[in-house]
């Protein structure tokens, strides 16, 4: 199974590919997009930016799956809201392909790669290296991105089952519902 792994930022949003076989993992890219040669109020501009990269990079490795950061709550509302809309770009266009979208929080990925929740980003870079036999440490959001695939090849598989074992696993797809119209 080939699953590509997201750490969406708006500045920069970090991209994984791995291939699973059972225990197995194998590396097959990384990297990072990058908006910030757009003017910071360029909101549109960096949304398509990003939307436009990831589908590039589900094209041309055509993964079975993918995986998302889920975002945390910062301090600063607004911070929060511009990563949420970055997230939902990435989603959007991993979607616009077909995959399958799985999500992990970072601790859930922290404690998945490293046995550790609260890791910093070196303890982070460094596991996966290891973890995939990388010959020199990635960049901090690719090797976040790693991660949260290294967690869904480990976790996806029994969260799936489990989720279908408790009647969560609903179908993909919203309904829409008319609302009135006067």
């Amino acid at each position: 199974m080939r699953i590509l792994g997201i750490d969406p930022g708006l500045r920069t949003t970090g991209f994984g590919v791995i291939d699973a076989n059972g225990s197995e993992l194998r590396y097959v890219a990384s990297g990072t997009i990058s908006t910030q040669h757009l003017d910071v109020g360029a909101l549109p501009q960096r949304l398509k930016v990003l939307f436009d990269g990831i589908g590039e990079v589900a094209q041309r490795y055509s993964p079975d799956c993918a995986c998302v950061e889920i975002v945390f709550v910062n301090v600063n509302p607004q911070s929060t809201l511009l990563l949420g809309q970055a997230r939902g770009a990435c989603i959007t266009a991993l979607v616009s392909k077909d995959l399958a979208v799985a999500e992990y929080t970072a601790l859930q990925m922290k404690q998945a790669v490293v046995g550790y929740g609260r890791a910093d980003k070196s303890q982070v870079q460094s596991m996966v290296q290891r973890l995939l036999s990388l010959p020199g440490l990635p960049g901090p959001d690719a090797a976040d991105a790693l991660g949260l695939a290294i967690t869904h090849a480990h976790a996806g598989a029994a969260m799936e089952r489990l989720a279908k074992a408790s009647g969560l696993g609903g179908k993909i797809g919203g309904n829409y519902k008319a609302g009135r119209s006067r």
